[in-house]
């Protein structure tokens, strides 16, 4: 084991951080879950842009989980609940998934405070990246609700956006 030459990290940001790279890895179990449902409609470039969201969701996790390790600290896997795996329509995963992502920029709001009140500089550097990150991810995910809703019930429209998020 790698003895840390910094300063330790507190224990409640340290327990916070374990409990973030589970909703992380927790997300791309979503993403996943959309990306399968949407393979079963027929609908690849939508699954396309599911199945990318679930590399990136995996990719923070990971970044949680090495940021805890160069800093000297244990990491303590947590149990991943089963994601939903039903959705009525494209919007209603895309819905979802913009819910989904406004829950996770709460939690890392809720981490950066805490960093800030127990003085843990580093971890308020590194969680910086995310605070920006979460703009993204919920921009994006809002892009596609907003041209699903103008979409509506024409086919010819959603097959278009379709075969434009097999691009992303």
């Amino acid at each position: 084991m790698n003895e840390s030459t910094q300063t330790p990290m507190g224990e409640a940001v340290r327990d916070a951080m374990g409990e973030q790279i589970k909703h992380e890895f927790y997300s791309a179990y979503v993403y996943l879950s959309m990306a399968a449902s949407f393979e079963a409609a027929n609908l690849p470039g939508f699954a396309h842009w599911m199945r990318h969201q679930s590399k990136e969701e995996m990719e923070h996790g990971m970044k949680f989980f090495d940021f805890l390790l160069d800093r000297g600290e244990p990491v303590h896997l947590q149990a991943i609940d089963a994601p939903p795996h039903a959705y009525r329509s494209a919007l209603d995963a895309f819905e979802q998934a913009l819910e989904h992502e406004k829950e996770i920029t709460g939690r890392i709001h809720d981490l950066y405070d805490l960093a800030v009140r127990e003085k843990d500089y580093p971890a308020q550097v590194m969680l910086s990246w995310f605070v920006t990150e979460q703009v993204e991810e919920e921009k994006s995910a809002t892009e596609v609700v907003e041209r699903l809703r103008l979409a509506g019930d024409d086919n010819t429209a959603l097959l278009l956006l379709d075969a434009e998020l097999a691009r992303r």
